[in-house]
């Protein structure tokens, strides 16, 4: 280890030549500078200061191998730098001249190591080279048969010879290598040996001053440290043995504490028994009771008492909150008894509880609501509260309805299809609960309703109150002397609420992890995400799940009276359709107004109800839209077309529907003397129109009275021969807009049938598109069979009429126009409650109708204009033979003839019955056309004739002056001079102008 490497060794001996001669030094030169990830130049590498010579050296030594490139001359100017000399680095090379040593000296010690295994390598090789490699295996044994052999073959004797020969030489080369390795290891392991001994002399003097150590220590630890080590001996024994007596205090007040509890228990004492028991669960959470096999169960009796406390608390509460109302159920009941009737308007019947039982209410629940919040079973309790409260709202409603059919069965029954009913009950025996329901009249239905209703309104009320209270000891508590017990609840119930969820979401995911090894991450993972939630969240979750489940039960009860109310209505579905406008509508009320006060408790719309009362309502629509269209249908084939003095109802429904205020009172001044003083008057208001309620008194009364349309109808045909005694004066119209209309009574019933369509319109609002619906199709009837029956002449088979005269024709145009005339006001009124989306397709189809009303009307007039003409061709035919009668000598007649007579008086009575019937405008256009038709056609016929004597032109002058000056007395719109000239005015002055002018 003495000897220095040699300096000899190594490329630092190898002169240029040998260089250039070696070609893998060249090729790893250049291999290194071409992977270079980054190209250096020469310079650098030159200049590099912690280079040794070694690593510049190659360059000088294989500059001549590599070619010189051709540069272009250099300049003679100076190069930068020149000046510089060795001086200006003597800083730089003074601050690497110490690293650069450093350097120097590992890289020569490095050079050094590698020489010295290359040459041990090279002894080894070179023994392993002689040596064959069969005497080096581990496992070389030459009692192994095969080893044996391939050592000593054993052939002949020389070759045994031989191998001995050889086998002395391996040991010798073998010893050789060992010698020379021994050799050259001798130094370093005199050296080794030598350190050896010196560490052994230096461990026994360690383990003297260790000695040295103990024995000091030991005279310390008796004079000075052993008094206070006894002394923290005494202490550390005092403190346990006050730990001890600790733990006894604790077990002492822990069984103090389970007695007490169980006392408070006993005696319902529930806020005490819960403040022992948070104090005992405090006790349980914490370590103090720790590892005492004694309390082993006090978590289980912990459990039992808060099960107990819980179910004192909640039979309390439930005691308070539901079995208050049962009192007014009874009371009611008894109370219908007495009273058989009750007001239907609703009004006294709301129960309300005063500020007194409130507040009493308030403080009477407020002990059991802390308690239920500090177990955090108020949400549970409230569920079971609101079953409860539904089973007890049905079981109410039930019994009442079978309490008050027995008051309700005894009164008599007005109805023939409730008679009906109530025999096949007798027939059957005792009657079941709907069919005792289906046979009451509408009035003890409604008062059975009006009863439910109160009752309902009783248990809800109570309800509603203790929501109220709830809400009021969860929310707004501030200032209260309980507010901070209330808060403390909140906090208690929710992180015991809390508890609760996490320890079922534990046992969820144990039983997940059964099946999925993966779910204890989804669960760790679930319970990292729940640590973020704070307190005051806890809580405010807590008190909204409260609240959510308080709202739920009076929402539950409220749908359960829904659910009752529905029920009872269904029970007689298939008697409302059956039923007065008025009777529906009381039942149709009552329970509008039981589902308005309803949801204003619940505070939820209700649909079963809704979907109940529609169904109903719709089928009341169609049975009294197929009854009136079969009446309609009887009435119009009973019509003898003659016409009727209006009633004063009829009147007053058209006056109340369609007037307005100036119009009333115009009207009543043009009809107040066809009033006669025995009929019923309308009550006017301080501007002489119609009050509201007279209007609505009048239409009620028309509603109900049905039975005076067949005393109408009875009654046309004395009517009748009345009005031809009394004349127009004595018939009294039916006026609209100041304009009066001669009747008939088919008429009327369907002003009749119109005003309980508006009625039921405007009492069923939701169904308004349906009644309008049905409307159009009362109205099309009516047009369409008026039309079969008059125009087309069906009325004489009947009706048993023996001609369609032109008064029916007349009446029938004013029922037309009548009803063409409403159709625009009836339009507008029903419309008013119709949705905006239907009323373009509703529009569409009164449009439509009126449109059919205002062609029918044209057709009747130009029908009466026909059977004129039809009149005037038929005398017609005869005046060929009355102008030979004026040719004959003996004819010396100056009168007008009998065609002249018979055409005139035809078309006087025409007018006659026309004007006394039909408006001015109408008689002034069915007349135009009747004197265009007479001009041209009697024109015609008289320029036809022939005429052979002085006295027959004088027979035919005479006659057209007749039938002119009848022609000039027609009404007409002609604003001619004279009135009413045409062709035969244009055929007098043609062929008679002298006679004229004389």
């Amino acid at each position: 280890m003495d000897s220095q490497p040699s300096r000899s060794s190594g490329r630092f001996e190898s002169s240029p030549s040998t260089i250039n001669n070696t070609p893998f030094l060249t090729k790893s030169i250049s291999d290194a500078s071409s992977s270079s990830p980054h190209s250096q130049s020469l310079a650098s590498i030159l200049n590099n200061p912690h280079a040794g010579k070694s690593d510049g050296f190659w360059w000088w030594s294989t500059s001549s191998s590599i070619p010189t490139p051709d540069f272009l001359p250099l300049s003679t100017l100076p190069k930068p730098g020149s000046e510089t000399r060795v001086p200006d680095f003597q800083s730089y090379l003074s601050s690497i001249s110490d690293p650069y040593a450093r350097f120097h000296d590992i890289q020569q010690h490095a050079r050094f190591e590698s020489l010295e295994d290359q040459d041990d390598q090279n002894a080894l090789v070179a023994c392993l080279k002689e040596v064959p490699a069969l005497y080096f295996k581990e496992d070389f044994e030459l009692e192994d048969g095969a080893t044996f052999k391939a050592a000593c073959p054993f052939r002949t004797t020389a070759e045994n010879l031989v191998t001995q020969e050889k086998l002395s030489q391996y040991l010798d080369v073998v010893e050789l290598h060992l010698v020379r390795e021994i050799s050259l290891r001798s130094n370093s392991f005199f050296e080794a040996q030598g350190q050896l001994e010196d560490l052994n002399s230096k461990i026994v003097v360690g383990c003297d001053r260790i000695r040295e150590l103990k024995e000091t220590i030991k005279l310390l630890d008796d004079n000075l440290v052993g008094s206070a080590r006894k002394v923290q001996e005494l202490n550390v024994q005092r403190s346990e043995l006050i730990s001890h007596q600790d733990k006894l205090n604790l077990i002492l007040y822990v069984n103090q504490a389970l007695s007490t509890l169980k006392l408070l228990v006993a005696s319902a004492d529930c806020a005490g028994a819960l403040d022992v028991i948070d104090d005992l669960q405090h006790l349980l959470d914490g370590d103090e009771l720790a590892g005492l096999h004694c309390f082993r169960h006090v978590r289980d009796q912990l459990a039992a008492s808060i099960d107990s406390i819980n179910s004192i608390l909640s039979a309390e509460f439930m005691r308070i909150s539901i079995h208050g109302a049962g009192n007014v159920d009874a009371l009611s009941t008894s109370k219908f008894k007495v009273q058989t009737t009750i007001s239907m308007n609703g009004e006294g019947h709301e129960v309300k509880l005063d500020e007194e039982d409130t507040y009493n209410l308030r403080d009477r629940l407020l002990p059991f609501v802390i308690g239920l919040l500090r177990t955090a079973k108020l949400p549970a309790v409230l569920r079971i509260y609101r079953d409860t409260l539904t089973a007890d709202m049905k079981t109410a409603i039930k019994m009442a309805v079978e309490e008050l059919l027995r008051v309700l069965g005894a009164q008599p029954m007005d109805s023939d299809f409730v008679a009906g009913e109530r025999a096949v009950d007798a027939d059957g025996g005792s009657s079941s609960l709907a069919s005792r329901l289906r046979s009451l009249s509408p009035e003890c239905f409604v008062h059975l309703l009006k009863a439910v209703f109160l009752i309902v309104q009783a248990h809800l009320a109570q309800a509603s109150e203790v929501k109220r209270a709830i809400e009021w000891i969860l929310c707004h508590l501030d200032g209260h002397y309980a507010a901070d017990s209330v808060a403390a609840a909140i906090a208690l119930g929710a992180a015991a609420s809390e508890t609760a969820h996490e320890t079922a979401d534990q046992v969820n995911s144990l039983l997940q992890l059964s099946v999925q090894r993966n779910s204890a991450k989804v669960s760790s993972a679930h319970g990292n995400g729940n640590d973020g939630i704070t307190p005051s969240t806890l809580s405010r979750n807590f008190r909204a799940d409260v609240l959510r489940e308080n709202a739920e039960a009076v929402f539950a009860a409220c749908d359960a009276a829904h659910g009752r109310w529905a029920k009872i209505l269904g029970v007689r579905s298939p008697i409302h359709p059956r039923l007065r406008l008025q009777e529906f509508l009381n039942i149709y009320n009552i329970t509008q107004e039981f589902i308005t006060a309803t949801e204003k408790i619940g505070g939820r719309l209700s649909y079963s109800i809704r979907g109940t009362l529609q169904s109903q309502a719709k089928a009341f629509i169609d049975f009294q839209h197929e009854s009136r269209m079969a009446k309609m249908r009887a009435i119009l084939d009973q019509e003898n077309w003659a016409e009727i003095d209006v009633p004063d109802e009829f009147q007053a429904i058209i006056t109340s529907l369609f007037c307005s205020e100036s119009e009333t009172r115009e009207l009543a001044d043009e009809v107040s003397a066809d009033i006669e003083p025995s009929s019923p008057k309308m009550v006017l208001g301080s501007d002489g129109s119609p009050t509201a309620e007279a209007r609505l008194q009048k239409i009620s009364q028309n509603a109900e009275h049905t039975d005076s349309i067949p005393r109408v109808e009875s009654t046309a045909q004395s009517n009748e021969t009345n009005t031809r005694e009394r004349g127009k004066s004595s018939t009294r119209l039916l006026f609209f807009r100041g304009v009066g209309y001669h009747m008939v009574n088919c008429g009327l019933i369907l002003v009749k049938m119109l005003s309980e369509c508006i009625e039921m319109n405007n009492s069923l609002p939701g169904l308004s598109s349906e009644v309008v619906h049905r409307v159009v199709e009362i109205l099309k009837l009516f047009n369409t069979r008026t039309c079969q029956l008059v125009l087309g002449a069906g009325a004489m088979q009947v009706s048993g009429l023996k001609s369609i005269t032109s008064k029916h024709l007349a009446l029938a145009s004013q029922v037309i126009s009548f009803t063409y005339t409403i159709i625009p006001e009836l339009k507008r009124i029903l419309l008013l409650k119709v949705p905006e989306t239907r009323k373009g397709l509703l529009i569409l189809e009164v449009d439509r109708v009126a449109q059919d009303y205002k062609v029918h009307r044209d057709e009747i007039h130009s029908k009466l204009v026909q059977i004129m003409r039809e009149r005037l061709l038929v005398h017609l035919r005869g005046l060929p033979q009355i102008v030979e009668s004026w040719n004959r000598p003996e004819n010396t007649d100056t009168q007008p003839s009998q065609f002249a007579r018979s055409i005139t008086k035809e078309v006087g009575l025409l007018q006659r019955v026309l004007s006394r019937t039909l408006h001015e405008l109408d008689v002034q256009a069915i007349f135009r056309q009747v004197v265009i038709i007479f001009h041209s056609q009697i024109s015609e016929a008289f320029s036809h004739l022939d005429i052979s004597s002085p006295h027959a032109k004088q027979r035919m002058y005479c006659d057209v002056q007749h039938i002119l000056a009848c022609i000039r007395s027609l009404p007409s719109d002609s604003k001619s001079n004279p009135p009413n000239w045409g062709q035969l005015d244009e055929f007098v002055a043609k062929n008679f102008g002298e006679e004229v002018g004389q």
